[in-house]
């Protein structure tokens, strides 16, 4: 019997197969790649908001704490937006005229509050309590960046599960003191740099984060990153 296909056809069904399993490939590499870009995450961008507030000029300049503003931090899931009025302490003695700030002082007339565009936000099936965190050691700057640098805002991380899940598999490399959670200049101990905690000196980043899982009693790993514990 004579052959029906000619014998480059065998050549061209290969390349055929393995053409179409570098495109499938390809394209989930672009898939993840835009799933984790800014575009859909939002990473790096600065969000317009009706008052240009600078977290550099109010923490570096002025040495304002973080608690100052942000007044549930520490007992409550959400960290608080300040209320015009905490606003209006300083800038009914100071700037008081200044066009940048008329929207303040409308908003402290009138009642209404300032309509601030969330930066830092988490689908609505993810439970965040920053209370939890700050309780454990988790530092103001582990999750939102250089605040303290910053002119405008800008969401510093992904805030992607596999970002948190980094965290949560590893605590003992993000904690520090408590007394140091709000510290934007905070370094992890080294030889030059030593941390101080329950009276020993920890040149080491492994040592003090697992003597802080024990002291704070963080939960086991396999607790910390089961399911339930972000999504209820």
């Amino acid at each position: 019997m004579s052959q029906i296909f000619h014998r480059s056809t065998n050549t061209l069904s290969r390349a055929t197969i393995f053409g179409a399993v570098f495109v499938v490939a390809a394209l989930v590499w672009v898939g993840y790649a835009i799933q984790g870009s800014p575009y859909v995450t939002n990473q790096g961008i600065r969000q317009p908001q009706p008052v240009p507030f600078s977290h550099q000029h109010h923490v570096t300049g002025l040495g304002i704490d973080c608690r100052y503003c942000h007044t549930s931090v520490e007992v409550s899931a959400f960290a608080g937006i300040p209320p015009t009025k905490t606003c209006m302490n300083c800038h009914s003695q100071i700037w008081t005229n200044a066009q940048l700030l008329e929207p303040v002082r409308a908003s402290y007339r009138s009642g209404q509050s300032l309509q601030w565009t969330r930066v830092n936000v988490l689908p609505d099936f993810v439970f965040f309590n920053h209370s939890i965190h700050v309780t454990k050691g988790v530092g103001c700057n582990t999750c939102h960046g250089p605040v303290d640098t910053m002119p405008l805002m800008y969401q510093a991380e992904s805030l992607q599960m596999e970002w948190c899940l980094g965290c949560h598999r590893a605590p003992e490399e993000h904690l520090r003191p408590r007394d140091q959670v709000f510290n934007m200049r905070y370094r992890p101990p080294d030889r030059s740099n030593p941390v101080v905690f329950d009276g020993r000196s920890y040149t080491d980043q492994a040592a003090l984060g697992a003597a802080l899982i024990e002291k704070y009693n963080v939960r086991s790993v396999m607790d910390i990153t089961s399911c339930s514990t972000c999504h209820r």
